[in-house]
């Protein structure tokens, strides 16, 4: 076995698994440790650093580090990360005069933001500590973005919206809402020395079977009907729906139309139930309120009478795989099936659009339609511009939007100083060590078969009588501890020198060789 190699930096992000598979690589173990000290402040401010939004993420978040989590590996739940994240936000004190300051002057550079989401929000919150004259706009009045347009309410209070974005735009960012840009063309020419689109995945996929425009009265677009549910323009639907689609935005679907005078609810998906793209959670949330979800069922037509839906033609199909594994459905031979309806609400994906980006300002398109956008530094062929979050790679979760606004930050004071913005940076490591005997080990390696504690929840009866009222309730202080305990602490890395080795099993019980 090789020697354990400390002078290459990811050795010490690479080990911590969690902390590697966050997008925004968020110093799990760190603030964990500091939530069951009681130093919730504390513990919020390394969340911040990094993820910008903890109150919002430890809510939403798709949570790629706890699949990731050791704990996993000494049973079945790994540690409740994304919810202990939460415990730092709502237990904290006023961080605000922790935040960075304003700086008393500006260094003479200005930065637009085409969209007031995750993304263009973590640019701003970088470059304006820095001098840069940042400015977001949005057509929204109110900002973030699909953060606050499309998660229900009973998941995402928009208090914990308001005070986040706050955070950001009180650093001297100037908010413009209501102002959606309707040319790049026009903006570039005026001066910026920067533009950032975090605009994000605006449209949704259509459907277009037979039926679908003699009912379109009653067959909604997931994504917008959300929206109309958020800003009040929509509070009821029909007492049958049927929400066809299997990723996250069907859940906020299924679970908002249960609020709003759904009593049969069902959701349809054309996969397996194991293949659906929904987080477990969310599909477990959505039964736990009594939604059923149907796999393998393909939608064939809409049924109608005299302008009005009366439900859906499905066909029953299962998966073949040929050689390469790759899956294919196909018919199962029964008869079709048609489900009774009063509403649909298709949620089958989401697309990027950008009719107001002119395709002569120096931007390629590839053949999807999307802007060619460099993976490392988030440039465009225009060196001018950057793209992050759903608008450079298509939809993701609000962590991945985090991650690539911190890059598109790095590449946009790089050019703005007159670097190449493709040398990027080592990753950041900070190290304090101490030298322990064999009997001064500072922390207990014995590993106890703990079980995840549950996230308590509000009577589902009291949930669904009202959209805004937020469902889980979050961990206690007393259950925070407990579970902020199970975390292995990985972080703590133990390096033995080889040539002083007396074979005290130490590297063993700290998983580390010398």
């Amino acid at each position: 076995m090789k020697p354990t190699d400390i002078t290459q930096p990811d050795y010490f992000h690479k080990v911590v698994d969690c902390q590697w598979a966050c997008p925004a690589h968020t110093e799990v173990p760190e603030y964990i440790r500091l939530i069951a000290a009681g130093r919730y402040s504390d513990a919020y401010m390394v969340n911040w650093r990094s993820n910008v939004f903890p109150g919002i993420l430890g809510r939403t978040c798709d949570r790629p580090c706890e699949p990731a989590c050791r704990r996993g590996r000494v049973e079945e739940q790994p540690v409740a990360i994304c919810r202990l994240k939460r415990v730092a936000a709502d237990y904290k004190a006023d961080i605000r005069h922790r935040l960075p300051a304003i700086p008393a002057e500006k260094n003479g550079k200005r930065i637009a933001l085409v969209g007031a989401g995750p993304a263009s929000l973590t640019v701003a919150r970088d470059l304006a500590p820095m001098g840069y004259e940042c400015v977001v706009f949005d057509g929204d009045f109110r900002s973030g973005g699909m953060m606050r347009s499309q998660i229900p309410k009973f998941r995402l209070p928009d208090k914990v919206i308001d005070e986040e974005c706050n955070y950001v735009l009180d650093l001297g960012v100037e908010f413009r809402g209501g102002r959606p840009i309707s040319s790049l063309k026009a903006l570039l020419a005026e001066g910026w020395d920067a533009v950032f689109v975090g605009s994000g995945a605006p449209r949704g996929r259509e459907l277009d079977v037979p039926g679908r425009k003699e009912a379109a009265k009653n067959i909604h677009i997931g994504i917008d009907w959300l929206s109309s549910v958020s800003f009040g323009h929509i509070s009821k639907i029909g007492k049958r729906v049927i929400v066809l689609g299997g990723g996250n935005t069907a859940m906020d679907c299924c679970r908002s139309s249960r609020r709003l005078g759904g009593e049969d609810v069902k959701v349809i998906v054309r996969s397996g139930f194991e293949e659906m793209k929904a987080s477990p959670w969310e599909k477990e949330d959505a039964m736990h309120e009594d939604i059923p979800i149907l796999n393998f069922l393909v939608p064939k037509s809409f049924t109608h009478h005299s302008g009005k839906l009366t439900g859906v033609v499905f066909e029953k199909v299962k998966a073949e795989y040929d050689a390469k594994g790759r899956r294919n459905l196909v018919s199962t031979g029964e008869p079709d099936q048609t489900i009774p309806c009063d509403d649909v609400l298709v949620a089958v994906g989401q697309e990027n659009a950008f009719p107001w980006i002119e395709r002569d300002c120096g931007i390629e398109f590839d053949k999807w339609n999307m802007p060619k956008v460099d993976p490392k530094t988030f440039g465009s062929s225009n060196p001018k511009v950057f793209f992050g979050g759903d608008a450079a790679f298509g939809p993701k979760n609000i962590i991945w939007a985090v991650a690539h606004g911190h890059d598109a930050a790095l590449s946009i004071h790089k050019l703005l100083s007159g670097e190449d913005i493709n040398e990027r940076p080592l990753p950041e490591v900070q190290i304090s060590s101490q030298k322990m005997g064999i009997h001064e080990w500072s922390y207990d390696n014995a590993v106890e078969p703990d079980t995840r504690h549950k996230v308590p929840w509000r009577d589902v009866n009291q949930a669904l009588r009202n959209i805004k009222v937020e469902v889980e309730l979050g961990f206690d202080v007393k259950t925070a501890f407990k579970e902020a305990q199970r975390c292995l602490n990985c972080d703590v890395q133990t390096v033995f020198t080889a040539r002083t080795c007396i074979e005290c099993d130490a590297c063993a019980d700290g998983h580390r060789v010398c």
